[in-house]
């Protein structure tokens, strides 16, 4: 059974630090590109980060560049997102995706496979 599962998400302060993971079963996580997507309450989903399959491209939105890092051990099977100087406007669902076709791009119909998402809450 093909599946993404994210975790490592929680409730930490302004300022602190989460590390994300997205782990595969079914399938080599290798072969795709992986994206990071978040959403709010009542906002579009939007893209966050996305890594090649390689990992020798990684594009990142504005609103997390210098903040956040992707990267992936594809020993492990698994993709992560590291990320620090947390803010109040980074609370959110966090997805992470697939793509078989290696897009790194913050389109989500370009993505195969997601995970179920795993909550970030920032707060005091």
């Amino acid at each position: 059974q093909v599946q993404l599962v994210e975790s490592g998400g929680g409730l930490v302060q302004p300022g602190g630090s989460l590390r994300l993971s997205c782990a595969a079963s079914g399938f080599r996580l290798d072969d795709y590109a992986i994206g990071w997507f978040r959403q709010a309450p009542g906002k579009e989903r939007e893209g966050v980060s996305c890594i090649s399959s390689s990992g020798g491209t990684t594009k990142y939105a504005d609103s997390v560049k210098g903040r956040f890092t992707i990267s992936r051990d594809n020993a492990k099977n698994t993709v992560y997102l590291q990320m620090n100087s947390l803010k109040p406007e980074d609370t959110a669902v966090y997805y992470c995706a697939a793509s078989y076709f290696g897009w790194v791009v913050f389109e989500p119909t370009k993505y195969d496979y997601w995970g179920q998402g795993t909550q970030v809450t920032v707060s005091s």
